[in-house]
């Protein structure tokens, strides 16, 4: 109770507050200062509530029956993200009395603010480790580049220490035995009411690859549904939390459902990839692989996210499997998560054009233009190139911890080009090439708030910064951006081959400096992100979500 008193003053001196006004140890708080007063309350003001709902009626009675039980496996997933990000989720919340602190603790999944710099809010707490859980705090670089273990590299094993202080690799199946296990069966028990053979079958697999560690046969399963109405991203997938060397996948969850009709209009897109793919606006040798011809494009509400998918910021659009030989052998997925976007695109990416895009081009604000720029960002995960043309193994492994931060680039600036070459070829006839320029300014800004601890925001600040320098817009006195459409797309070919040739070379070094120098966001934005708090638009969104609020 004394460390719990001394953590709460501590707050308080950190938030420049009265003592007399801060919550005490029953989590109640006194007349003197209200929630609605606190930093924490402003902070949390900062996240727009959004229910996750569907239209459940296009579900069979056994659809209906397994939705429950896959949130079940969410729900156990969610505990092993913890795990990996910061530890034991009940002995972390434990700690924390102060009835606000604790709902901003569950929106960043631990005591760092996730879209300010990682910075700690809870008083004790460090800065967030780069390595987070998956090694030991006391581990070193240095130390861990000369232990030789066979399975240390691998995205599926935690780090730990012997008696002997020594490092060992425990697979994630053995580290948490327990909950992989009942997952496991809750899987194998959804998948009996299963009315799709392909849903039915990637659930048994999965199940299996949950306790042996080898996802390859559920994800070359996954790629092959192509008829389900509901569908169930889950297991330990991104690498985003790594931020130390980047080769530990972090376990997330996300339910979904399927609407067709949206689907059926994106389908013939997949079939332009090869075609995109020789049109990169870079030399032949950095696009001389053949991207998979089995990829689909597909729209879906999310109804259930967990674990990685759930920290801020929230997920909109997905791009699996990441491993590059399904990758090569069948292509990849897109999922775009329809409802999630729009709930970004109405509470966040309108306000800030209204506040900060010139008055002239607030009628190139669209929503089918944010949707195709974020489906495209997605299909262009696939493009580009794999393996280094230099010898360096594949991209993922020569770029290290940078890889996110610089295929996130690649993806982001490839799915703009794709967009206006489709637009061009007239196969996307709703919007023009003008609408999707200024939605992406608009969207850039909004990314750019989720800050430096963030993969996508450092490389939609590369991309904010390069398109600044190279006269992409204008910033008027008034402080509002007009975009200059010439300049806007020689930038964006230009900035599409920097990035691929960053991949192509494998070149470490210099994608990194890149990034040091220009993942930051200058004084001038910073100033306009500052008015965009005055003038209280949220910097994300947080679900109400689970079965009851399905009505399930």
């Amino acid at each position: 109770m004394v460390k719990k008193m001394a953590a709460l003053m501590a707050l308080c001196v950190w938030m420049g507050i009265l003592i007399s006004g801060c919550t005490g140890p029953s989590g109640k708080t006194n007349s003197a200062l209200t929630p609605e007063d606190s930093l924490l309350q402003v902070k949390i003001n900062e996240y727009a509530t959004v229910k996750l709902t569907t239209d459940l009626t296009k579900l069979s009675d056994n659809e209906k029956k397994m939705i429950p039980i896959l949130i079940e496996v969410a729900g156990i997933i969610d505990g092993l993200f913890w795990d990996q990000a910061v530890g034991d989720k009940t002995a972390f919340l434990d700690t924390i009395s102060d009835t606000l602190m604790q709902r901003f603790a569950l929106i960043n999944y631990g005591p760092w603010e996730r879209l300010n710099g990682n910075t700690p809010f809870i008083p004790g707490f460090g800065n967030k480790p780069e390595g987070a859980n998956f090694y030991p705090a006391d581990m070193t670089r240095e130390e861990f580049e000369k232990w030789n273990d066979k399975d240390k590299t691998s995205q599926y094993t935690l780090i730990r220490r012997n008696d002997d202080k020594s490092l060992k690799s425990v697979w994630y199946h053995e580290a948490y035995s327990a909950q992989i296990t009942r997952a496991a069966e809750l899987l194998r028990q959804a998948s009996t009411l299963a009315d799709d053979p392909g849903l039915k079958k990637y659930l048994e697999l999965r199940a299996q690859a949950f306790l042996t560690d080898d996802y390859f046969a559920s994800d070359m399963a996954w790629m092959e549904m192509k008829n389900n109405t509901i569908d169930f991203v889950i297991g330990p997938i991104e690498n985003y939390e790594d931020e130390l060397f980047g080769y530990k996948t972090a376990y997330e969850g996300a339910l979904l459902i399927k609407d067709k009709e949206w689907s059926l209009k994106l389908a013939k897109f997949a079939s332009f990839l090869p075609e995109l793919q020789l049109s990169l606006p870079v030399d032949a040798k950095y696009k001389k692989e053949k991207p998979g011809t089995d990829s689909d494009l597909n729209a879906y509400d999310v109804i259930f996210v967990s674990g990685n998918s759930n920290k801020v910021s929230k997920t909109i659009a997905i791009n699996l499997p990441n491993d590059e030989k399904v990758q090569l052998a069948k292509g990849s997925r897109r999922l775009q998560l329809k409802n999630a976007m729009r709930a970004k695109f109405d509470n966040i990416l309108v306000p800030i054009s209204d506040v900060l895009i010139d008055s002239t081009q607030k009628k190139n604000i669209k929503f089918d233009a944010f949707f195709s720029n974020v489906m495209f960002h997605e299909v262009a995960h696939g493009l580009g190139i794999k393996n280094t043309i230099t010898g360096k193994g594949t991209v993922r492994e020569a770029m290290k911890e940078k890889y996110s931060s610089i295929e996130e680039a690649k993806a982001d600036i490839l799915g703009l080009f794709m967009t206006t070459q489709l637009i061009a070829k007239g196969e996307v006839t709703e919007i023009t090439a003008e609408d999707c320029f200024v939605t992406y300014m608009a969207g850039l800004i909004r990314s750019v708030r989720f800050g430096a601890a963030s993969a996508h925001g450092k490389a939609n600040m590369m991309c904010f910064n390069f398109f600044a320098d190279n006269g992409a817009f204008e910033r008027s006195a008034g402080g509002t951006y007009m975009v200059n459409f010439e300049k806007t797309r020689e930038a964006m070919n230009k900035w599409a081959a920097m990035v691929l040739k960053f991949e192509g070379d494998g070149d470490y070094q210099g994608a990194s400096a890149y990034l040091e120098t220009n993942g930051k966001i200058r004084e001038v934005l910073q100033a306009d992100l500052e008015r965009l708090k005055t003038a209280k638009i949220p910097l994300d969104i947080v679900y109400e979500q689970g079965a009851s609020v399905l009505g399930l």
